[in-house]
């Protein structure tokens, strides 16, 4: 990591901590000395939460971490072509390597991050009794400061500990404040790895301490319940299993104090307390989901002219599909044959816990456009919000058809769109830039209120209160049921008739003129009675309602079953894929490796996790 003191000021705090400056103060430019006030503080905060968005590179480095959760998770393929971005493929498929570029990407990535959050706590601290004299939004300007700078120097580190394991270099003031680069080792002087969750916690634990409650302005920013839900988080990453080599520590009893807070106290910056948004598609819907008080914390996105820096998490062109959208688009993250399979549900709208929907093949077959008159498949109506499939409305755009030309290669990517992240033709203009695919000022979701209540139903198992969290899962199921994709009139996309139907057993109605067929049900006390069955249905939950959300990799990872859910995931997915045959995942593979040239860059100081030896 290199530090550095010069700020340009027509792009205020745009630099990369991991690139070389010159010494030299350029012209038109500021140095530290300038900035050691107020308003300075304020640029390098903005700089700071500038940082979710990270617009480098839309593969590896971004918060949306299709790329790790998502396409490694097994929930989507990588999309585009086979040989477009080879590294990228080596991951999908599972050719992992220690020199692979996306690793290094995202580990530049994280200690950005971390350089930004101590760069505003150094400036902070250099002039602190000027800042203790001003007011903040509940405590003074200063504690307030470096209460959002352990925020962002915890988060950032987290980020880092959930892909390549909690034996990283922490990067804390002292050592940012002596040297250029600090060569920050991750074992001691007996070769013993030094893990970081502890000096994570410290971080968020002050945030949680000293964050307002709300902000009333800049509502973009980390109050104390995005603090709390952080903590809670990285608590539980602890209490997770892994495969024994990322110092398991049990703290499922404080987890589970946190989110009893977050659930009684919690609120948004619009001070809305906690709650699921009324339906799921609103999550998604740009103009309404940002404040439905299912936000714990967000990427803050929004339109601006016709420039997309800062409404775009996935890139211009990058998830869009193929001239579909009359904007083009490269076609990258379709979401897996075995993820939309997954949602199918029995006659009670449950999901098929035992894996009985990889032998389904009715669903696929529909969707690829073979004419079929098979009424039979019901599957869950979260399905046609999170996956843009044929013959069903893909938004307000049209009806996706096979000859369509809407995906690139479907020999490499399979026969699904991406569809929460596509803005809906209506947004252009306010919501959404018409030029390109991928703008949209809906909010991207790092945390959300469904979430906070799987982690809790989650905590309860744990602590042997497993029938208690049948109760959480089930109103994360209730709210499935309050929307669905209705039919459409391909010319028009106006509502039509047809032979479909929602079959809400949550509330014992039947809805007409469904676009497919739904359903939707609750769990009884009998499917909870053991830790193993409230266990597995409390997993699918999580893959079903966060599907494409950048989650799925990181919870087979911290469970401690990613071999066999990966494995069970190739073995499906090769029947339509070729790419995946022979494809093998390493059960230690619960953590990735350190970047080779990081290792090589720290001279000797950084060794490679005990996964990747």
């Amino acid at each position: 990591m290199k530090r550095n003191f010069i700020y340009l000021v027509v792009i205020v705090f745009s630099f990369s901590a991991c690139q070389d400056f010159l010494d030299v103060r350029a012209v038109g430019a500021v140095g530290e000395p300038d900035l050691l006030n107020k308003t300075g503080i304020d640029m390098a905060l903005t700089g700071m939460y500038a940082s979710m968005l990270n617009p480098t590179n839309y593969f590896y480095s971004t918060l949306t971490n299709y790329a790790w959760g998502d396409v490694m998770g097994g929930s989507a393929n990588k999309g585009s072509t086979f040989n477009d971005q080879s590294d990228f493929t080596n991951l999908e498929t599972y050719g992992i390597t220690q020199d692979n570029s996306y690793l290094n990407g995202k580990w530049k990535s994280v200690y950005d991050g971390v350089f930004r959050a101590n760069n505003v706590l150094s400036m902070t601290e250099k002039i602190k009794d000027d800042l203790l004299a001003i007011k903040g939004q509940s405590k003074d300007y200063y504690t307030e400061t470096i209460a959002q700078g352990r925020f962002f120097r915890g988060f950032w580190h987290f980020e880092g500990v959930r892909l390549f394991g909690a034996a990283i270099p922490y990067i804390g003031s002292e050592e940012f404040a002596s040297a250029v680069n600090p060569l920050v080792s991750n074992v001691d002087e007996s070769g013993k790895y030094i893990y970081i969750w502890d000096k994570i916690i410290e971080d968020l634990e002050y945030a949680y301490a000293n964050l307002p409650d709300i902000w009333t302005v800049d509502r973009g920013r980390a109050n104390k319940w995005a603090a709390a839900a952080y903590l809670a988080k990285v608590k539980m990453y602890q209490s997770s299993p892994y495969n024994g080599t990322n110092n398991m520590v049990n703290r499922w009893t404080e987890v589970k104090s946190l989110l009893e807070a977050i659930m009684a106290s919690g609120k948004d910056n619009n001070g809305t307390r906690f709650r699921l948004a009324d339906n799921y598609a609103d999550l998604f819907t740009a103009g309404k989901s940002d404040w439905t008080g299912e936000s714990v914390f967000d990427v803050q996105l929004s339109i601006s002219g016709t420039q997309t820096n800062t409404n775009l998490m996935y890139g211009s062109s990058h998830i869009g599909m193929s001239g579909a959208l009359g904007t083009g688009g490269w076609g990258f993250f379709q979401p897996s044959y075995e993820m939309v399979n997954s949602y199918i549900v029995n006659n009670d709208g449950l999901p098929l816990l035992n894996g009985a929907y990889r032998d389904m093949a009715a669903l696929t077959n529909i969707n690829a456009g073979i004419p079929s008159t098979d009424l039979a498949v019901y599957t869950d109506p979260r399905l046609d919000v999170s996956v843009g499939r044929f013959n069903v409305p893909f938004w307000d755009w049209s009806i996706p058809v096979r000859t369509d030309g809407w995906i690139r290669d479907v020999g490499n990517g399979g026969l699904y769109l991406n569809k929460k992240y596509i803005p809906k033709k209506a947004d252009k203009g306010s919501l959404s830039v018409a030029t390109s695919t991928g703008s949209t000022a809906k909010n991207f979701h790092l945390i959300r209120y469904a979430d906070v209540l799987l982690w809790y139903a989650e905590a309860l198992i744990e602590t042997g209160n497993h029938q208690e969290a049948r109760e959480y899962v089930n109103q994360v199921r209730a709210r499935a049921a309050n929307s669905y994709v209705k039919a459409a009139d391909p010319a028009t996309m106006v509502e039509t008739t047809s032979l479909y139907v929602l079959d809400d057993k949550v509330n014992g109605v039947t809805k007409t003129n469904a676009a497919s067929n739904y359903r939707i049900g609750l769990y009884s006390e009998s499917q909870f009675s053991t830790k193993e069955d409230a266990l597995a249905a409390l997993r699918f939950e999580r893959k079903l309602e966060l599907a494409l959300e950048g989650q799925r990799w990181y919870d087979l990872a911290r469970w401690g079953i990613i071999q066999s859910e990966l494995s069970d995931y190739i073995d499906y997915e090769q029947q339509y894929l070729p790419k995946f045959v022979g494809t093998v995942y390493n059960e230690k593979w619960v953590t990735l490796p350190i970047p080779l040239d990081q290792i090589i860059t720290m001279e000797g100081v950084l060794v490679q996790n005990e996964n990747w030896k």
